[in-house]
């Protein structure tokens, strides 16, 4: 299997969103990824809907900062954010609760 680019990666949320899950969400997450899969990536959630951009947000509600390999990783399944932050490999900034909400909102990713 190919491995995918952080790029692709991105491009593809929006069909893997759970729109039920995500109904009542009005949020947008920054990543700000570091490496050789680095870059910086707008995830707006929606009325049940996600858009993906390049850039940086002026005022996201939350900031993820890691490698982008390990962005992959966490959404994947593959690793524990909750380990990953712990061991200082990501930070968070503004609202935690969105942060550790994102795994729920794209279920199928993997």
């Amino acid at each position: 299997m190919n491995s995918t680019t952080i790029k692709e990666f991105f491009q593809r949320l929006p069909g893997q969103l759970d729109s039920d899950a995500a109904e009542d969400l009005d949020a947008v997450y920054q990543f700000d990824l570091s490496g050789a899969q680095g870059g910086q990536y707008i995830l707006t959630i929606r009325e049940g809907a996600c858009q993906v951009a390049e850039g940086m947000h002026a005022h996201p509600h939350v900031v993820l900062s890691m490698a982008g390999e390990d962005c992959i990783k966490i959404l994947k399944g593959q690793l524990s954010g909750t380990a990953v932050a712990m061991s200082g490999r990501l930070k968070i900034g503004g609202d935690i609760g969105l942060a550790m909400q994102l795994k729920s909102l794209f279920p199928t990713v993997g």
